[in-house]
């Protein structure tokens, strides 16, 4: 069991943790939340030891292992596998001692302990691991050296893996996995046997891999049971109840003090008075939680350009000589959201370059509309910003004409406030260079937006953001990121890039995440897919009744979600949950589910009505 007691932390004299407590039962997966800058990856630091506390102690279990992934792997000649077997530093210590004891009691106790940790079984083990983020057989045997920085982070979190751990402390491991990496780590967290700490802002895993949400605010920490959207709930319930509390108490006291006021002179009174006036000082004051800043992105508005944007036809691109992809065919529209699916390796990044006019076609062609702007955002450029340069002279290199008032508005427009305007871009958190850089990325109001990995080193707040941002765009959007919960929200088209070609994904991303954790079964080489028939090409009028179906579906929808808001506006008033009301809150919350469950229906409805069309419009 894992105690936090009483725990303070200052930086510099400024309070981070004060008095938090938390206990954590062994085997429990517990998501760690917060905003950026609450201390999160700080209290990471005091589990481990690594920072003195100013008071209160963290107690570990006696003997127990705790376990991160280090900064990153050193890029020496030892193969990767090795690299994650030596992470088990027991077994590789027995195995050294094996090959030189001569005692036959020892040698036994030796082989014993081998079998208990099942040493023999551990290479496959960690090739496994090591395939699930990402790494072929044949990789796996090439020294570190021969691996980039972000893939060396993969090598480590594989170590620490394999190496199990007692208590398993993760800080934001999503950050540098793909799609696939990032749903088989939830499927292995779901399965590790021991204690698990996650800080993320990966909201699907958070509701997948977690059965705790440990909430760090207003320097405190609390534990809340169930996944994060539970969470979400419980802490809107706490909110509201406290904000009634704090409401009825206020009422309380200005009766209190108005009778003090009143009769504090009357003889007759005095008594009276005087007991109120030592009621209002022993009345411990209910706080009512403040309101959230609002985290915001604005995306410029382009100008409607004819379908369609980009046209691609008997395409191939790659680097060189070499063929990534080939026999590409697409279609996009200024309304599309696509969402690039594919392991890592298959060219998705290929994909995103060729379409930003950032590679080159090796064959085929590929048609634009005349007044195309395209705004690109990855991860990489980030990095590419001058670190000593602030946001707002970034700006006026980008925008030297522009007067500095509109310019500080684009950053607000981004939540970067006066104050980080004129930060050195060095001395900024991770989310504040990725809202600079996707500012720049979208400064001249482009008509196709290209967002690869968006959402590393964002919040979850910024990430529903993001959601808003994206939802509200009229551009098209090409999304590549590993978060599902952004996916599902803003794509409601899908590409497989797989073998050298780029096709459209039929499933959901449910059915892609189920496919992907589902293991490959050997066919003895050859191929048993049958191939489908080419569907006849869909006249105009079973286009126009498919039409209707979807239009009829979205007005059923628009009403569904409209009912929903007002419903859900009414549930946040203070006043319903006042002990009198119980009753009326219960019936408020019914027909709130009632029509969340219809709003479910009409989706999945909506949905596949719009596949429908988006089939018969394909032939």
């Amino acid at each position: 069991m894992l105690r936090i007691q009483n725990i303070t932390y200052s930086v510099a004299g400024r309070p981070l943790i004060v008095e938090a407590s938390a206990t954590i039962p062994e085997g429990h997966k517990v998501g760690i939340v917060g905003r950026n800058g609450a201390g999160k990856s700080t209290l990471f630091k005091l589990i481990r030891g690594e920072m003195p506390l100013d008071n209160g102690e963290v107690t570990l279990p006696a003997g127990a292992r705790i376990g991160g992934v280090a900064q990153e792997v050193p890029g020496n000649e030892v193969s990767l596998l090795n690299t994650v077997l030596a992470a088990d530093t027991e077994r590789a210590s027995l195995l050294e001692e094996a090959e030189t004891a001569r005692d036959p009691n020892r040698i036994a106790e030796i082989q014993t302990r081998l079998a208990d940790i099942d040493a023999w079984s551990a290479e496959a083990r960690a090739s496994s691991i090591l395939k699930g983020l990402g790494f072929t057989y044949e990789e796996q045997q090439q020294p570190c050296s021969a691996f980039s920085g972000g893939w060396r982070m993969r090598v480590a979190l594989a170590a620490v893996l394999f190496a199990e751990p007692d208590i398993l402390l993760l800080d934001e491991p999503t950050n540098y996995l793909d799609l696939e990496g990032a749903l088989w780590l939830e499927s292995y967290l779901v399965r590790y046997p021991h204690t698990v700490l996650i800080i993320s802002h990966d909201r699907g895993l958070l509701n997948r891999a977690v059965n705790h949400i440990m909430h760090l605010d207003a320097k405190k920490l609390t534990l809340y049971a169930g996944p994060y959207d539970q969470f979400v709930r419980q802490r809107a319930e706490k909110r509201a109840l406290l904000a009634a509390a704090a409401k009825k108490q206020d009422a309380k006291r200005e009766h209190l003090q108005a009778f003090v006021d009143r009769f504090k002179a009357k003889a007759s009174k005095a008594k009276q008075a005087q007991s109120r006036v030592k009621m209002l000082e022993k009345m411990e004051k209910i706080t009512a939680p403040e309101d959230e800043a609002r985290t915001v992105f604005t995306f410029p508005e382009p100008e409607e350009l004819s379908p369609p944007i980009i046209s691609v036809e008997a395409a191939s691109t790659g680097y060189g000589e070499t063929v990534i992809l080939r026999g590409m065919n697409l279609r996009i529209d200024q309304d599309d959201r696509i969402a690039l699916l594919g392991r890592n390796g298959e060219g998705k990044s290929t994909l995103s370059k060729m379409l930003s006019d950032r590679l080159a076609l090796i064959d085929g062609k590929m048609i634009r509309s005349n007044k195309l702007r395209i705004g690109f955002f990855a991860q990489h450029q980030v990095d590419e910003l001058v670190v000593n340069e602030t946001p707002l002279q970034h700006l006026l290199t980008a925008r030297p004409g522009e007067q500095q008032a509109k310019l500080r508005a684009r950053l607000a427009g981004f939540g970067l406030g006066a104050d980080q305007a004129e930060t050195e871009v060095g001395r900024l958190s991770g989310g504040q260079k990725a809202r600079l850089s996707l500012l720049l990325a979208t400064l001249d109001a482009p008509h196709m937006l290209i967002l690869d990995e968006p959402t590393n080193h964002l919040d979850i707040e910024s990430r529903e953001a993001l959601v808003e941002a994206l939802t509200a765009y009229s551009g098209a959007v090409i999304l590549v990121s590993h978060d599902m919960h952004l996916l599902s929200l803003v794509a409601d088209r899908l590409w497989l890039v797989k073998d050298g070609h780029v096709t459209p994904y039929e499933g959901d991303l449910e059915s892609y995440r189920q496919m992907l954790l589902t293991p490959e079964k050997p066919n003895g080489g050859k191929d048993k897919t049958k191939v489908a028939e080419k569907p006849k090409r869909a006249t105009r009028e079973v286009l126009m009744a498919l039409r209707s179906d979807v239009r009829k579906c979205e007005e059923r929808l628009a009403k569904l979600n409209d009912m929903g808001d007002k419903l859900s506006s009414r549930l946040a008033d203070p006043a319903l949950y006042e002990q009198e009301k119980v009753g009326e809150l219960a019936v408020w919350n019914r027909k709130y589910a009632e029509v969340r469950e219809a709003t479910e229906r009409a989706e999945a409805m909506w949905i596949a009505a719009q596949e429908k069309l988006d089939k018969a419009q394909a032939n």
